[in-house]
């Protein structure tokens, strides 16, 4: 058992060396600095909706906590 988690392991950190998750740019054409061929800084990922879910989640987690601690706290 302890040879297949070494192989699976080794496997999986020879394999993430080819995984990338996107080509690089491509290079400007013209020369360099120019304005051409450049994408703007940041990408065009919209995070902020995730982020607002992710926080609301967050706060009603922390309140059903808090909820459950009071009402134990009560019945002792």
């Amino acid at each position: 058992m302890k040879k297949i988690k070494t192989y699976l392991i080794l496997a999986a950190l020879c394999s993430s060396s080819f995984l990338l998750a996107q080509d690089p740019p491509p290079p400007p054409s013209g020369g360099h600095g120019l304005a051409t061929n450049q994408t703007p800084g940041g990408g065009a990922a919209p995070i902020g909706g995730g982020i607002a879910i992710l926080l609301a989640l967050g706060a009603g987690y922390g309140a059903k906590k808090v909820y459950d601690a009071r009402k134990r706290a009560e019945l002792n």
